[in-house]
């Protein structure tokens, strides 16, 4: 899966390539794949919050760059990040 934007900065950049394992039960801290009911057709990386009705509030390691539960409300997670693949890993998630 290709990163886009700056809203996981520092832990991911524009441009970075994660594996992603789809149907994984996310746990608080993970990095997620996510879509928003108001945004169907998007698919965004975020970190999980904490699980809430109606799905899970992520948020964006970037605060001042990223649009996420805090106005989009909550999530669903469709996969949880395993690995950074490129560039190559300087630190774990």
């Amino acid at each position: 899966m290709l990163v886009r934007g700056p809203s996981m900065v520092p832990a991911l950049r524009d441009e970075d390539i994660v594996l992603v394992r789809w149907g994984v039960r996310p746990r608080p801290n993970d990095v997620v794949l996510v879509r928003w009911a108001q945004r169907p057709d998007q698919l965004s990386v975020k970190r999980a919050s904490h699980q809430v009705d109606g799905g899970w509030h992520v948020v964006g390691d970037n605060p001042y760059a990223s649009t996420d539960s805090e106005q989009l409300g909550p999530a669903e997670v469709l996969g949880v990040v395993k690995a950074r693949l490129w560039p190559r890993p300087r630190f774990r998630l």
